[in-house]
């Protein structure tokens, strides 16, 4: 197995809803979305935003979309309205959540992707 950033595997759009953002999440191949069902759980994005999210996290599956969909609560310091934060939409949020870490297998096509890239 081989640890790459979720970047190579998905894309993703982010949204806000008062103090609520929601983000997609989706593979640029169908195939990935069993591997981002595993490992982007709720917990795990719970986990990667740490102390920007104080409330839930929850997870929508669309597989019929090979997407995902997930409201993080109280992650906008009160709001486009209310926050003093620079990025009171969360736009930015998206490109955090692609810095995610996951594990793929050694073979995995976003490998050679990253590598004809020149990185690590």
């Amino acid at each position: 197995m081989a640890q790459i950033e979720l970047f190579y595997l998905a894309h993703s759009r982010t949204g806000d809803k008062g103090d609520s953002q929601t983000m997609s999440l989706i593979p640029y191949r169908a195939e990935d979305y069993a591997l981002l069902e595993r490992q982007v759980t709720a917990d795990a994005v719970r986990g990667h935003f740490g102390k920007l999210v104080r409330g839930n996290v929850t997870r929508y599956e669309l597989p019929n979309l090979h997407a995902f969909n997930f409201v993080l609560e109280d992650a906008l310091q009160g709001g486009v309205n209310d926050s003093l934060n620079l990025d009171t939409h969360g736009k930015t949020r998206s490109a955090m959540l692609l810095a995610m870490p996951i594990d793929v297998p050694d073979d995995h096509p976003a490998l050679k992707t990253k590598a004809a890239l020149g990185v690590g």
